[in-house]
Order: C-alpha cells, then sequence, then structure tokens
C-alpha cells in the first residue's frame, strides 16, 4: 500500500476521532506529497525514497520550530509540535541508533580506505544511500567527522 493511501485512511480516521493534531500533521504530508507528484510535471508516483526524505524534512521542521518555541518559552506552541512529531514519525522507518549508524560508517571508511577530512564528501554520499532514511544526515555527518577527524 502506498503512503499516499496510508495517509488518507489515517486522514479519515482522525476525522472521525476528531484530532485535530494529528489532522494537520496528516494534511501537511499529503500536501507535501501532492506538490512532489506535481512538481515533475507528471502523473507517475513519487520513489519510495523521495517520500522519506518528504517525510523527514516535515520532522525536521516541526523540531526546528518547537526548539525555537522552547527558547521563546511558549511551552504552548511546543507541544502540538511535538504531537505532529510522533504522528509523522509513524511513516517512517525505524531509527537507527548512534552505534549502530556508527558501525556502518566505520564499515565504509575501512572499506573505501578513507582518511582525512578530505574524504567526508565520499563517505557521506556511502553512508547516505547505504543508511537511507534510518537516520537524520546531520547524525550521519557528526559521526563521519568524529571518525574521519
Amino acid at each position: 500500500m502506498s503512503l499516499a493511501v496510508k495517509i488518507m485512511d489515517e486522514i479519515k480516521n482522525a476525522m472521525r476521532a476528531k484530532d485535530t493534531i494529528a489532522l494537520e500533521a496528516l494534511r501537511a504530508i499529503k500536501s507535501e506529497l501532492l506538490l512532489a507528484q506535481t512538481a515533475t510535471g507528471t502523473k507517475e508516483e513519487i520513489t519510495e525514497e523521495e517520500e522519506i526524505k518528504i517525510l523527514q524534512r516535515l520532522v525536521k521542521m516541526r523540531k526546528d520550530s518547537a526548539s525555537i518555541f522552547a527558547t521563546q518559552n511558549r511551552p504552548d506552541l511546543v507541544e502540538p509540535e511535538l504531537a505532529q512529531i510522533a504522528v509523522i514519525e509513524k511513516f517512517l522507518p525505524a531509527q537507527l541508533s548512534e552505534g549502530e549508524v556508527e558501525a556502518i560508517v566505520a564499515k565504509i571508511i575501512s572499506e573505501t580506505g578513507a582518511a582525512g577530512i578530505a574524504s567526508m564528501g565520499k563517505v557521506m554520499g556511502l553512508a547516505s544511500a547505504q543508511i537511507g532514511g534510518q537516520a537524520e544526515g546531520k547524525t550521519i555527518s557528526a559521526i563521519v567527522k568524529k571518525l574521519l577527524g
């Protein structure tokens, strides 16, 4: 079942339950998926990797907003953002722990013989392709820097 179909089912469930926070998050996902699909100018379905990237971007936006609201001492605005993150993350693949990411990156470094920070781009590209949505880019980058530096 495609992500768009799952989202539509969840929207119906959220409407029945009168869950406005979940409904807002689900509508944001649906909107981004439609925008991505129509941006290419074709009626083709977007790939699963693109769907994951869209979901990760939505989570990142909400995390950024929540941190800004927290620094402004606005807990009334932080809670809905965190609730929406939980709704969106249900559609993401299980996230790897830092230890698991570090093991994958260490394996890539040993296979490619990368040494020094100059090899970071090559290692990041391979790691991002292999991990593919199971960890944030920021986490991968920090681990690559740590292991290469």
